[in-house]
């Protein structure tokens, strides 16, 4: 049974880094020599810390290759091979936003109060318990939940234990508040309020429902001012580029005339109109990063919006909800809206980001009182 061999190893950037190396057999017998980067002394202070978050890994190279079940290792040590494994940068089977989010569950709440148990004393009736009693949303929660479930699959798929516990967790995603719609009028008041820039950015995200991420990572080289088309290639969180949600977030996006009007305003106005360049480039960065989001929003878009009266808390992704429910409102086939919205599937289209507004309900209300009030007079009505 081999320990393996822990480094420090000094960066020219950044802080040192420790290096876990061990020695593995090839498919003909010669030995081979592997190393991996653990994480920097941020994270692990000290020699000691270090060499117990490869404590996963340490087991599945001594066992080689041979049935592990109910090894005893705890949350923590599978946290760590998990992050090891799939969280790395390299990593392309989960975005930097999903990473970062699974990063900030296991460290703050799942590693907190299960890091020391061993997988199999967990049990399924105590994490429900737990959750209930977490002072967060039910949607947070069952963020929580998947993300513990993910972990025992993850622990499974290497044959380091043998169930998921979570499997039979229950846990709602119900929303405590319905999320803000903006009405056609207060959209309107919004956009004949704000400036060339912003007023770009309201046309372009409540016509197309364009996520942040995707909004301010559009270039001037993806929009086909002849075609009226915009392809949405990249999206980019937290300063970092990345591909988009999904497969069906990459399609093709339609763009009305008065948006790509709005567009051609905006690109006279700016300094940076190359094809590779952000279509809202940063003067500060002098163009090398898009503008962020969240302080146009602040400073620019919300003092305008209660100037005008609109009293609803909304943020960017507020235009994409409304963009969904105003769709159905005019009548757009289900199909329609799932290809204009870009999911993966049509649940998602209806359950998640339409509501039916006011006047539609009325409406609906008032045709199925017709066809009762008619039937009096016409008992074939209904036939």
């Amino acid at each position: 049974m081999q320990q393996g061999c822990l480094i420090r190893r000094h960066r020219k950037r950044g802080p040192d880094v420790w290096q876990f190396r061990w020695a593995d057999r090839g498919p003909f017998g010669k030995r081979i020599y592997r190393r991996r980067v653990i994480g920097t002394v941020c994270q692990y202070p000290d020699a000691d810390s270090a060499r117990k978050s490869v404590a996963g890994l340490l087991t599945e190279i001594n066992t080689n290759g041979v049935k592990r079940r109910a090894l005893p290792m705890t949350i923590a040590e599978v946290c760590d091979h998990f992050i090891q494994r799939e969280l790395t940068n390299d990593n392309l089977w989960r975005s930097y936003s999903t990473k970062r989010a699974y990063k900030a569950y296991l460290r703050k709440w799942i590693v907190p109060h299960w890091g020391n148990v061993r997988l199999s004393e967990v049990r399924t009736m105590e994490v429900e318990s737990w959750l209930r009693g977490l002072p967060l949303a039910k949607s947070s929660c069952a963020k929580i939940r998947n993300i513990l479930s993910v972990l025992f699959n993850h622990a499974c798929r290497h044959e380091l234990f043998n169930g998921n516990p979570i499997r039979l967790v229950r846990q709602g995603a119900k929303r405590r508040t319905t999320p803000s719609v903006l009405t056609p009028l207060e959209i309107k008041a919004l956009i004949n309020n704000l400036g060339t820039r912003e007023r770009t950015l309201v046309l372009v995200v409540a016509s197309t429902g364009l996520r942040q991420s995707e909004l301010f990572g559009l270039k001037w080289g993806d929009i086909n001012f002849d075609q009226g088309t915009m392809s949405v290639t990249r999206s980019i969180v937290c300063g970092v580029v990345g591909p988009c949600k999904t497969e069906s977030s990459q399609k093709p996006v339609p763009v009305h005339p008065t948006v790509l009007e709005a567009l051609v305003k905006w690109k006279e106005a700016c300094h940076y109109i190359g094809a590779d360049d952000w279509v809202f480039a940063s003067r500060r960065h002098r163009g090398r990063k898009p503008m962020w989001g969240q302080a146009i929003l602040r400073k620019y878009i919300r003092p305008v919006a209660q100037r005008v009266g609109i009293q609803k808390r909304f943020g960017w992704h507020t235009f994409r909800h409304t963009f969904s429910t105003l769709l159905r409102s005019v009548g757009t086939e289900f199909k329609v809206m799932q290809e204009l919205l870009r999911h993966s599937s049509l649940r998602s289209t209806l359950d998640v980001y339409t509501q039916a507004i006011s006047p539609a309900k009325h409406a609906a209300q008032a045709a199925v009182l017709a066809l009762v009030f008619a039937s009096e007079t016409t008992p074939s009505a209904l036939a």
